[in-house]
């Protein structure tokens, strides 16, 4: 009969998230992970692979919540561009808040950290920005057929602007203490939707 475990394997995961989150994935060691989630190397093993499975896991749950809460913003019946602007607003004061300046985005994060080395991360990343093209251009294609944009702006290359722009702002306001400089960049690239 087979054990049963004695921990959740979804709030471990969630603290395994929260740690490389804050420690990146190579600060972040098997001792760390185990004292986090309060078990047992081996049942870390069992449960969830080696220390860079657990980290693609992390990853995965990050990107499928934040998937989620976009889809849902982007996705409102009614006028899109309010919507697109909220997001992008968003983002930019994600990325100068106290509690998001220091961690940063994870999926930020991991293209920065293990983007050009690790091919299994890059793929989850390169995965993230597409979802989030994809959940813009569908947005702003909307917003065209709708009348909000005009005909002459290309929906898929504005997605592509402000996915290259939402990601900048997410390594720039973790690293600068001039908050301004984000909301001005994020104000600018709105203001080419008008």
């Amino acid at each position: 009969m087979p054990r049963t475990k004695e921990f959740d394997p979804d709030a471990a995961l969630r603290s395994a998230l929260d740690l490389f989150w804050q420690r990146g994935y190579e600060a972040t060691s098997m001792a760390d992970l185990v004292e986090r989630l309060g078990i047992g190397r081996a049942s870390v093993y069992a449960t969830f692979g080696s220390k860079h499975e657990l980290y693609l896991k992390a990853l995965d749950r990050y990107n499928e919540s934040r998937d989620a809460e976009l889809l849902a913003e982007l996705s409102r019946p009614g006028p899109v561009l309010p919507a697109v602007r909220t997001v992008v607003r968003r983002f930019a004061a994600e990325a100068t808040s106290e509690e998001q300046r220091g961690k940063g985005c994870f999926v930020t994060n991991t293209a920065t950290e293990l983007g050009a080395r690790d091919p299994a991360a890059a793929r989850r990343v390169e995965a993230s920005w597409a979802h989030l093209e994809t959940l813009l251009h569908a947005a702003l294609a909307r917003a065209r057929a709708q009348g909000e944009l005009s005909e002459d702006r290309d929906p898929r290359a504005l997605a592509r602007m402000l996915l290259v722009l939402m990601q900048g702002l997410r390594v720039v306001g973790k690293a600068s203490d001039d908050p301004g400089r984000v909301r001005d960049a994020a104000e600018q690239a709105l203001g080419l939707l008008d």
